[in-house]
Order: C-alpha cells, then structure tokens, then sequence
C-alpha cells in the first residue's frame, strides 16, 4: 500500500481516533477479491496523509489492473449528494422539512402526512418498487438496463403495494424516497438533478470526476467495468457496466471516484455545504438496525471501538461502494468492490471500516459483522451468499 503525503485538509489530524490499521484495509480487499469481486479499491484520508490500496482487475476482458483514479458508479451514495441539495434549499426558505410533500408536488403522493423529513429519512412508509423489479437479479437488471423512466413512474409503481408504516413510523429503507426528492429538487429550482449537482455540489468543490450521465448509459474516461453476481451458484458473472440507472435517477446514477467521494464528504461534515443548523437536521437520527442509524441522506455506523463513522454505502448493478468519514470528515475510507448481489463480499467490505477507523484496536475479527440491510437495491430481496463464483 503506498503512502505519499497529500495535503487534503493541511495540518489536520484525526488525533482522537485510533491510528488506522492499513494493512488491515489491504487484507480486507484481498478477501473480497478471493470471495467473488474482480476488483476492489480503497482510498484512506487522514489529516494530510492518503493511503490507497488496489488489487484484481477492472477490466475481466483485458485484464486491466484496478486502480484508484477509475470512475465507478457510487450507487446510493447518490441519496447524500440529493439530501445535500435540498437541504440547501432549506437553507434558502424554499423548503420546508416538515411540510408535506404534496405542498410542493399536488397530488403526487395519497397521504399529505407525509413531510419531506419523513422521506429524507426512509420514514414515509412509501414501498421500494426495487423489491419488485430485482426480485430476479438478472432478468430483473436485464429487463431495465435501457430503459428511461420518469420520475412519477417509478412512484406509481410504488404506490400500487401498501404502504410499509404510518408516515413518521420506524425507518424502512426505500428508494422511492430518493425519487421523490429528485422531484422536489427539479420542481422547486426548476432545474435538472444534473444541473443542481453541477452547480451546488460537483462544480465549488472541484469534483472533475464526478458525474451525472443519465440517461446516458457509458460511463466516461478512465472506469472500472462492474460485475453482477447472477443468483445462481457458480453463473458466471454479468457485466453490468452500461445501464441507464434510470431505475434509481436521484437516488443512485451518480459517477465519481474514491478521491472526490473523499473531498465530498470531508466538505459535507466539515460544515461546508449548508449552514450548521442544516446539517444539525442532516444528523438527526433515528435507529435503523444494529449498530447503525439514519439521519437525512446519512447513515451512521457505529464501530466495535466505540468510534461512530458517517456517510452512506450503494449498491447498484455491479458495484458496491463504502463511503464513511469521521464526525469531523478529517479522516475517510472510500472502498468500492466491483461486484454486487454478494452479500459475502459486501460484509467484507464493510469490515474496512473496521480498520480504518479503529485500528488495530477492532474487535471484528473475534466477531461476525453485522450487516442490518444486505443491499441497498432491493432490500426486502435476499442478497446471494455464494460459496464460490466463475471467474
């Protein structure tokens, strides 16, 4: 693992937490590799030192070597970057979060109970139609990876399957949410999700590999091909890596890299991004399994060191993203697995944090980590745990 100094956050150190276990985070990787990714990357920031780490390929055809400067999609990291701009707008008296959502788009929604809170923070009880539409791995990918759908298509599939709780009930993870908070983002600023991640976000911080394509289907440059693990034992693997993601739009096509998820999230929980009455509500948080919680586009995950860790994991066709930074964002971990639908390499993945964030000092090793949800595609569908993939 090579260690070159980079002044991300200059003169800045993570002093309070555990010193991150590097080799840790390379063994991480290696297992992953060996239980079905062909690739795995990771990315360690720690005041003014980086640490990254790369092993298998990107590429299955040429035998490309992985590598930290490839593009990947971020999966439903993408649900902290829509979060971000609405509580932007939040901050500009255009949004209310405890408004209904039908204040801002009649009629969308059967219950005006429903808050833009309860859907940034998977509260509004709306159904994920991703339960319906992945509940085969591969036909279901197969069925969408050309297609482009609106906004309100994918809420009408939603709202034909009852509701999952009473808006303001227990979290329940849906994309749905994230659909409807494209719509909020497009409607009250009049402009594409594309054009507001542009402006607000990807442009002020310097973001050059972050992207928003849809409904392109390439992802553009240097990338990492990604690999969909089929549910039966021993298939081998489906390139996943020209889609549309139309499937999940605002709530999970973005494009980026390890670094600028790394910049990302040091500016988000570094204050810089909205005032710090914003991201107050952004961490709010209500429980959402074991050792996790969930605040407005933000998961928090609590480590076996008693160190909390903030940002969001993604799942999408082919990829698995971790994406977690210090409460201060001085210190990060970006991983991606270019593999998905196995649930043994995202456990794996998960583990890095482990490492990068308590050390030597981790207990992860003397217990299974526990995982709440599997995927975030899908997440009432069971993820395959394969014993042994095609290669």
């Amino acid at each position: 693992m090579a260690v070159p100094a980079h002044a991300a956050v200059p003169g800045a150190r993570a002093d309070t937490l555990p010193a991150p276990d590097s080799a840790g985070v390379w063994n991480v990787l290696r297992t992953a590799q060996r239980q079905g990714a062909p690739g795995a990357i990771a990315r360690l920031d720690d005041g003014s030192t980086t640490r990254w780490a790369a092993v298998g390929v990107a590429d299955r055809g040429s035998g490309r070597a992985i590598g930290n400067a490839d593009r990947f999609r971020i999966g439903s990291v993408t649900k902290t970057f829509s979060a971000v701009v609405l509580l932007q707008l939040v901050d500009e008296g255009k949004l209310s979060l405890d408004a209904p959502v039908d204040r801002y788009l009649p009629g969308l929604l059967p219950d005006d109970r429903i808050t833009v809170r309860h859907v940034l923070g998977h509260r509004s009880g709306l159904y994920d139609y991703t339960n319906d539409m992945f509940a085969k791995t591969v036909p279901g990918f197969e069925a969408v990876r050309t297609k482009v759908f609106t906004y309100r298509q994918l809420v009408k599939r939603s709202l034909g399957r009852p509701r999952t709780t009473a808006p303001g009930g227990a979290y329940s993870y849906s994309n749905t949410n994230f659909v409807v908070a494209g719509l909020l983002i497009e409607k009250l600023t009049g402009h594409s999700v594309r054009t507001e991640y542009q402006s607000r976000i990807i442009r002020p911080l310097g973001l050059k590999d972050t992207l928003y394509v849809h409904p392109g289907t390439k992802i553009p440059g240097r990338h990492t091909r990604g690999y969909l693990t089929p549910d039966a034992a021993g298939a081998a693997l489906v390139d996943a890596t020209e889609q549309t993601v139309s499937w999940a739009q605002s709530a999970g096509a973005v494009i980026s890299t390890t670094k600028d998820l790394h910049t990302f999230l040091s500016a988000l929980l570094g204050g810089r991004l909205m005032s710090r009455a914003a991201l107050a509500e952004m961490r709010r948080w209500v429980p959402a399994g074991t050792g996790q919680a969930y605040g407005l586009g933000l998961r928090r995950r609590d480590l076996s060191c008693g160190v909390s860790v903030y940002g969001h994991t993604g799942a999408v066709q082919g990829y698995y993203t971790v994406a977690f930074a210090s409460k201060d964002g001085r210190r990060s971990l970006t991983a991606l697995a270019n593999t998905s639908n196995n649930g043994t390499v995202l456990t794996t993945m998960l583990g890095a944090l482990e490492s990068a964030f308590c050390g030597k000092k981790t207990k992860a090793r003397q217990r299974a980590l526990h995982v709440e949800r599997y995927e975030d595609v899908a997440p009432s569908v069971p993820v395959n745990r394969p014993a042994g993939q095609a290669r």
